[in-house]
């Protein structure tokens, strides 16, 4: 993006990076006063006046500090060839809307327009065995070949492999992630960032330059790797695990879960096979997969 294009979106960077803003009541925000640059000119008596606002987000909107910001922002951004996406743009996920508390804008780093492509998520444990690494680099390999995105959260283990295997079968993927585009989580997958985006995919995240990868980002990450797919594929689970907050994001989403079961007695197993027992599709092969 331009800095021209970028001072167009400045209003929706600067609401990307309210502290304590979450993603409904953006909306809400959006629907009563419509533009992002109309939120913008609020005063804290007229926010206060919305039920679903305190004291405190009044405070966090009319932060002069966010304001100073934007500059910052903007020109890291364009210096990085990184864009935002908004509710208003067509290259946006279409399917990404359709879910309850859908962001409304998102930072992306590679190929925008592979967005609205079909995808499926993969996601499991980072402490995954060499079963499950060598499962998910099969599925995510052989459903690339079926020109099938492949969407995970580039995290250490199952996600990782699921982007090294559609990458060797010259596919699409994209690594969703829990904080801002300017810094690398786990820092050992700089390697496969910059792979991801070399091959046509992209690195996408709703979360403003400067967002540390904190625990909490990480389930508000994992609504939006269900949230762009048609279907869920899980691949190695423990008992408690985010990979199962995924699962019951897909679920409330309406989106297919598939299930790969695994060795009774490993621990990553008692996830995925927990799901077996519970209805969901088990499959053994990627052509079990349709989408």
């Amino acid at each position: 993006m331009t800095i021209e294009e970028l001072e167009k979106k400045k209003y929706w960077i600067w609401l990307s990076c309210i502290k304590g803003l979450g993603s409904k009541r953006k909306q809400i925000l959006l629907k009563k006063y419509k533009t992002p640059k109309k939120i913008y000119t609020l005063k804290k008596e007229e926010i206060l006046q919305i039920k679903e606002f305190d004291e405190i987000l009044a405070e966090n909107i009319i932060c002069k500090k966010n304001r100073e910001d934007i500059k910052r922002q903007i020109d890291f951004m364009q210096k990085e060839n990184i864009k935002i996406l908004t509710i208003e743009d067509k290259e946006y996920p279409k399917i990404l809307k359709t879910i309850y508390d859908y962001p409304i804008s998102i930072y992306v780093k590679g190929n925008e327009k592979i967005l609205n492509m079909p995808s499926i998520g993969i996601v499991g444990c980072r402490e995954s065995t060499s079963y499950g690494e060598k499962v998910a680099q099969y599925f995510a390999y052989h459903l690339s070949k079926r020109n099938i995105n492949i969407i995970s959260g580039l995290a250490k283990g199952i996600d990782s492999q699921s982007h090294i295997g559609a990458i060797k079968a010259k596919g699409i993927t994209i690594g969703v992630i829990g904080n801002g585009l300017d810094m690398v989580y786990p820092k050992e997958n700089q390697y496969l960032y910059d792979k991801i985006i070399e091959e046509n995919g992209a690195i996408i995240s709703e979360y403003p330059i400067g967002t540390k990868p904190e625990k909490m980002n990480f389930p508000a990450r994992n609504r939006i790797i269900s949230g762009m797919s048609k279907g869920i594929l899980v691949i190695e689970a423990k008992k408690k695990s985010g990979t199962l907050i995924t699962v019951d994001f897909a679920l409330e989403q309406g989106r297919n879960v598939y299930v790969v079961p695994g060795n009774i007695d490993e621990m990553n197993s008692v996830g995925t096979n927990d799901l077996i027992k519970q209805g969901a599709q088990i499959v053994t092969s990627h052509r079990d997969i349709e989408l």
